[in-house]
């Protein structure tokens, strides 16, 4: 790539178009932590109390056999 592009070294990177980066041994981790936070404020919500995810996180779902089907490229980054 920089054979293409001008680069230079600036650090650890810890932000990504708008996305928080916390990089460690275990792997890189992408969160918004920041831009979370910053919403509560923006909406005076920032003391309120965390909750669980009202849903099972290892919940399979099931196909829609009988839905419409739906082109999944829209929906890919």
């Amino acid at each position: 790539m920089s054979r293409e592009l001008e680069m230079s070294l600036m650090g650890v990177l810890r932000f990504f178009l708008g996305l928080q980066i916390k990089q460690g041994p275990e792997g890189t981790f992408v969160h918004q932590t920041k831009y979370t936070r910053d919403i509560l404020k923006k909406f005076e919500m920032g003391d309120s109390k965390p909750m669980t995810t009202p849903m099972s996180t290892n919940t399979a779902l099931d196909a829609d056999e009988d839905g419409e089907a739906v082109d999944r490229r829209n929906f890919e980054g």
